[in-house]
């Protein structure tokens, strides 16, 4: 949405247009943006066109509603902003669901693994992960958990092999409990693998390409 159409919107609500039609000219409106009337008037006939407000029109000013998907718009943009400020103890990632090459299922299923997953996530996964691609631009927020004190999850070895350490940060997808695994000998990617006691792809009806909403919760 346009920066100017989501202020007008803002000011109108802080006059009362959410719950209650307010009275109002392009005038009295042109002073609150500090633009000028035919600006103003502007604004309001596209914030009408765009289904944000609706609008009786006077002989001399205008009763003015912000309409459902208008304070839909609003309530984003607040969730947004406690993101910002939320951002001390949780991140949230936005990303699409992808299929993996099976890795995560045989990971998983390791006694070594699932052993300390129950003891220090209070969980055993269901075997294998739910990877979430990212947005390239998505990948900044990765720093912040290179600040942050993850759930150690140590190496072990078996007669064939040594298993990693992984770092874990407990986390939710649609509401659903799991953390994610971040393996200590590999480069953070695009992609979050999610481990969770159930089998979410069935749970929540998941298929490739649903996006989904990661929120990631810092140890403290």
């Amino acid at each position: 949405m346009k920066p100017y159409l989501l202020q007008t919107l803002k000011e109108l609500a802080l006059l009362g247009a959410i719950k209650n039609r307010i009275e109002i000219s392009s005038l009295e409106l042109a002073k609150q943006l500090e633009a000028s009337q035919q600006t103003a008037s502007r604004y309001l006939v596209e914030l009408d066109k765009k289904g944000m407000i609706t609008r009786e029109l006077g002989i001399k000013k205008q009763l003015i509603l912000v309409t459902t998907l208008g304070e839909q718009v609003l309530q984003e943009e607040h969730l947004q902003y406690q993101q910002i400020f939320e951002l001390t103890d949780r991140v949230i990632f936005k990303g699409k669901v992808v299929s993996g090459l099976g890795e995560g299922r045989y990971y998983t299923e390791q006694s070594g693994y699932v052993k300390q997953f129950e003891e220090k996530l209070g969980f055993v996964p269901f075997p294998g992960t739910l990877n979430v691609e990212i947005e390239h631009v998505e990948r900044n927020k990765l720093r912040l958990l290179k600040d942050h004190r993850a759930i150690n999850i140590e190496e072990f070895k078996t007669k064939n092999r040594t298993f990693g350490g992984v770092r874990c940060f407990r986390a939710k997808i649609a509401g659903m409990d799991g953390a994610i695994v971040l393996p200590l000998r590999s480069h953070y990617s695009n992609i979050l693998e999610f481990i969770s006691p159930d089998f979410l792809r069935e749970k929540l009806s998941l298929k490739d390409g649903d996006i989904v909403k990661i929120v990631i919760y810092f140890k403290k």
